[in-house]
């Protein structure tokens, strides 16, 4: 009898915290820097660090390692959280390819970031509140 494989969280393949670190960073460099983000960039505050550290601590958890949003702020019920921001196609569009970019920008594998890409781009489908 074999013993069954382990398997790697993504929180791991991309390279634990560290990566989880560079990533957000990197996301929210990009929307506060490339115009082509400058809507998406309008519903944040103008100090983005605390946009960031959730997001963070989000992933941390959502790729497989420690849970520390939900520790720090309970269930994410991310809907109900993006509700009273009005998001569209324009929106959820510009967040995904910020993310693409961000996962490209700190080398995330590729087959990782496709499996990656269909993940967030369904999560931000799902945020989408208004028509258009």
């Amino acid at each position: 009898m074999t013993e069954p494989a382990e398997t790697q969280t993504t929180y791991e393949k991309i390279g634990g915290e560290a990566a989880v670190s560079r990533l957000t960073a990197r996301f929210y460099e990009l929307m506060d820097t490339v115009p082509q983000f400058a809507e998406l960039r309008a519903m944040h505050p103008e100090d983005l660090s605390g946009s960031r550290d959730k997001l963070y601590m989000f992933l941390s958890g959502w790729f497989g390692g420690p849970d520390l949003f939900v520790e720090k702020f309970g269930h994410p019920r991310l809907r109900a959280r993006h509700m009273p921001f009005a998001i569209g196609t324009q929106e959820r569009d510009q967040w995904v390819a910020c993310m693409v970019l961000a996962m490209e920008d700190v080398g995330i594998d590729e087959n990782v970031r496709k499996v990656l890409l269909n993940n967030f781009f369904n999560t931000a489908d799902f945020m989408r509140n208004k028509e258009g």
